[in-house]
């Protein structure tokens, strides 16, 4: 295959003109509002879903991390649907992109520590020295534990682009594979072909996964700042 490996990972244009914004607003459309009295399957289970997204989010927080559940829930939500879109042939994955995934990451986690900080102040100094520690390693425990605040953010946005994007790889490179081995050895291909298979049905849970760890980690981080 001539194609190029990371071609999948360029930003798409038409006529020049970037439209990722475009293909982030398109997963909203796969959640619409009803407007019946009486839902259909579909709605009950999203309204299921949402709940059961809610209850194992919001059980840790105070009432006042529990203001955060619609920002939890749609970020889930957002992630997930992106994910999964992406793993469509010829389609564009705006999460193997860290610039996107930081863009998230950052604010969130800003947010968090700020409100750490304003409602919380002495609890969220105490973490930079823990009780107890010695005269001598206080400062380079207090420069570890700035370096450890200031990496979380980072860690979130590195963590799902390695995932999303390693898998991605991963499918090309056997799809590609697998393409060149069906006229050298059918039998062969065969079992790459399956290899294949088993990947991407190992890559919709992945989706789904770093979905769900990339908002745990912000409610974490929600939950230790208020």
């Amino acid at each position: 295959m001539n194609e190029n490996l990371f071609a999948s990972f360029i930003t798409p244009t038409v006529m020049g003109l970037p439209v990722v914004v475009t293909i982030i607003m398109f997963p909203s459309i796969l959640f619409p509002s009803s407007k019946r009295l009486i839902n259909n399957r579909l709605h009950s289970f999203q309204h299921w879903l949402i709940k059961l997204i809610i209850k194992q989010m919001m059980l840790i927080h105070t009432p006042k991390g529990r203001t955060w559940a619609l920002m939890i829930i749609s970020l889930i939500m957002f992630i997930g649907s992106t994910n999964l879109l992406g793993l469509l042939p010829h389609t564009f994955t705006p999460t193997t992109q860290l610039s996107m995934n930081l863009s998230m990451a950052i604010p969130l986690w800003a947010g968090a520590v700020i409100m750490g900080f304003r409602h919380k102040l002495k609890s969220s100094l105490a973490h930079f020295l823990p009780q107890g520690t010695p005269i001598t390693l206080i400062p380079m425990l207090i420069i570890i534990e700035t370096i450890s605040l200031f990496i979380q953010p980072m860690a979130l946005a590195v963590r799902l682009t390695a995932n999303i994007t390693a898998g991605h790889l991963l499918m090309h490179l056997i799809g590609g594979a697998t393409l060149v081995l069906m006229n050298i050895s059918p039998p062969t291909a065969t079992i790459t072909f399956i290899i294949l298979l088993l990947l991407t049905v190992l890559e919709f849970a992945v989706a789904l996964i770093q979905a769900y760890v990339f908002t745990l980690l912000v409610s974490l981080y929600l939950h230790d700042n208020t």
